[in-house]
């Protein structure tokens, strides 16, 4: 009887994102016209193509192109609500959707981003 209780007491405490998806989100990120291409994010600079694991957050976030070649110097990184959070609505979890707020699990970005260069 206290094991079921237990049981729903971790489901509707807990948010749906934050188990799912995770605080985390990995990005690949590649570049048109050159490989090697050196960009930062979050303070942590990488050459393409690279798989970037990124917290996530409840902000856009910005990619720092660093080669001269490239026209393009930057790239926004949009904050966009991740569909996990809405299972919370179904079940009911008013608590797992602050869960998934106060954990940023709510927020994703696009998986895949390319760097233009000539």
């Amino acid at each position: 009887m206290y094991l079921c209780l237990w049981i729903v007491l971790a489901f509707v405490l807990s948010g749906c994102a934050t188990i799912l998806s995770g605080k985390t989100q990995k990005i690949n990120v590649t570049s048109t016209g050159k490989t090697g291409v050196k960009f930062e994010i979050d303070g942590q600079t990488y050459s393409t193509p690279a798989i970037v694991t990124l917290e996530r957050e409840n902000k856009d976030k910005i990619i720092k192109i660093l080669d001269p070649e490239c026209t393009q110097k930057q790239y926004l990184l949009n904050k966009k609500i991740n569909p996990v959070f809405f299972v919370n609505l179904l079940s009911g979890g008013v608590f797992g959707s602050t869960t998934d707020y106060v954990s940023n699990a709510m927020w994703q970005y696009d998986s895949n981003v390319n760097i233009q260069c000539k």
